[in-house]
Parts: C-alpha cells; structure tokens; sequence
C-alpha cells in the first residue's frame, strides 16, 4: 500500500472515529472534511469509496444503533432518545428509524419489553437481525400433504419441465 494510501485511510478513519465520538452533536459533511484536511466534495467521495456509504448515511447508522440501545435499556420517552442521539425532530428520527430497523421506534421498544418477558427462544430471536428473526418466527411443520387421486382417474404424467399432466392431456 503507497504512502498516500495509507495517509488518505488513516484521516478517514479520524473523521469516522469523529462521528463514532460525537454522533449526538451536529456534525455536516464539512466539519468532517475539516478533520480529514481535505474538501467536502473530496471528502464524501473518498468517505462513500473506503466505508462503502456517504458519512451521511454512516452517521444516521450510528445515531440510530445507539437509538436502538437506549430503547432497549432505558425507560426514558422517544423524545428524548431522539433528542439525545443526535435527531432534531421526532419525525425525521422516526422515520429514519423505521427505514433502518423495520419498525417504528414505539414498536421496537414493545416488542423488546415482550422478548425480555418471554423465554430464551424469544430472547435470541429479538437480538437477531432482521432476516434472521424472519426465519426464526417463520412457521415449521410438516409440508402440506398432497390430496391422493380419485381411483377412476388414470395416472399422471410428469413432463420434461415437472409439470404433471393428466395421461389423456398427452
């Protein structure tokens, strides 16, 4: 790796170690180009090029990962998680919320307080990611039995693609 390379990550990697710090105070794209010593334009290029998303978008991640904590672990009103974690309005934090998480804040707050009351299955599924707590309440049984064919009629064929045709069709 060149010398510039590894110079250019290294106040990148100051800048989001910035916003990793400071997430609740308002930062702008140019206060971040300012620690990285390089332009804004410059700055959210090379930012979206080397984490894979504009700091933007990185610092509504981080402000509502530490959403979600606070929800969690805390009684304290959406109001105020909204308002601590960097968000100046309740409805840009909601709906940034439900776009990152998949549900509204109120929600994800009701369905961790019923996790934490239900037993550990539930439990792992509320620390799961999305995808995988989908796949975990997804429902298991055993495959839906196919209805057996009247006796009169003939049997079917099946087709090069696995249709199934009734013998007289062919």
């Amino acid at each position: 790796m060149s010398r510039a390379t590894e110079d250019r990550n290294r106040r990148l990697l100051r800048a989001r170690d910035t916003i990793d710090r400071s997430y609740a105070e308002p930062l702008d794209v140019a206060a971040l180009a300012r620690v990285a010593h390089v332009s804004p334009a410059h700055f959210a290029r090379q930012f979206r090029a080397v984490f894979g998303e504009a700091p933007h978008r990185y610092l509504q991640r981080r402000r509502i990962e530490r959403a979600m904590e606070l929800l969690r672990d805390t009684d304290r009103p959406v109001t105020e998680v909204c308002l601590d974690v960097g968000f100046a309005s309740l409805g840009s934090f909601s709906r940034t919320f439900a776009a990152v998480v998949g549900e509204p804040p109120s929600a994800y707050r009701q369905r961790w307080l019923a996790a934490r009351a239900a037993g550990p299955r539930e439990r792992a599924s509320a620390r799961a990611p999305a995808c995988w707590e989908k796949a975990l309440r997804r429902p298991v049984g055993a495959p839906a039995a196919q209805p057996s064919p009247p006796a009169s009629a003939a049997p079917a064929r099946e087709s090069s693609c696995g249709e199934a045709g009734s013998a007289a069709a062919l």
